[in-house]
């Protein structure tokens, strides 16, 4: 697995799309944040919040995560190095952890740089310091979980087709339904409209960035998670 996640992440690097995905990444967060003048921008709210920022990303990463991983699987079935991959000493299992693992790691390191975020707002407070630290690192943990399910479910779109732009469609729109289109449902279900809210990412994220880590969450994140990485090695198995 560490030569497969090895090769992935150096593959990131030795092209524009880990600079990309960190610079864009931190690009529209900072406009919205910071300069455009709109409901998201901190300097406008009056007190020391970064909530904006945990309401933005999942909804920048819906499309960034997919865009890192669409050409995990759909390149290596284009060019037919899956085949060569398969005949070195790795299991399936070893192919699609290394994989995910390097993504995840970019995703990570285009994350670190956000912690300029907590700092400024902490300087800003009134007094210095007066900020919400358990809502926030439960809001960094809640988006590492969040980021950990959009990859796998990336890297399974990415079996899917050949394609790389195909599988980037297929990615935003799972992520898209599982993060927001159960939010839409459930207001038509009446009283059965929480637990149909329970089962989309976006329910248990807000939960987790209250501050408070349930086990619940925690177990629908790592279950989601592990179920599309499950099917992506399916699928692998397939072909």
């Amino acid at each position: 697995m560490k030569a497969i996640l090895k090769k992935e992440f150096n593959s990131f690097f030795a092209s524009p799309i880990a600079y990309l995905v960190i610079g864009v990444f931190l690009l529209i967060n900072s406009l919205f944040l910071f300069i455009f003048n709109d409901d998201f921008n901190i300097l406008n709210a009056g007190f020391a919040d970064v909530t904006p920022f945990f309401y933005l990303a999942p909804w920048v990463f819906l499309f960034l995560i997919p865009a890192i991983t669409m050409k995990s699987f759909a390149d290596e079935f284009n060019t037919g190095t899956i085949e060569l991959l398969k005949t070195k000493p790795v299991s399936d299992w070893q192919i699609v952890l290394g994989k995910f693992t390097a993504s995840i790691l970019l995703v990570i390191i285009a994350i670190i740089p956000t912690f300029l975020y907590v700092f400024t707002v902490y300087k800003l407070g009134n007094p210095i310091g007066n900020i919400d630290f358990g809502s926030t690192i439960g809001s960094y943990i809640g988006l590492l979980f969040l980021a950990s399910t959009y990859t796998a479910i990336g890297l399974f779109t990415s079996t899917l087709s050949k394609n790389q732009i195909v599988a980037f469609i297929l990615g935003v729109f799972i992520t898209f339904f599982l993060f927001f289109g159960f939010d839409e449902i459930s207001t038509s279900f009446g009283n059965s409209s929480l637990t149909i809210k329970s089962l989309g990412i976006n329910e248990h994220f807000k939960s987790i960035s209250r501050g408070v880590i349930d086990t619940r969450d925690l177990i629908y994140f790592i279950s989601v998670t592990f179920f599309f990485l499950f099917i992506t090695k399916t699928r692998l198995e397939n072909e």
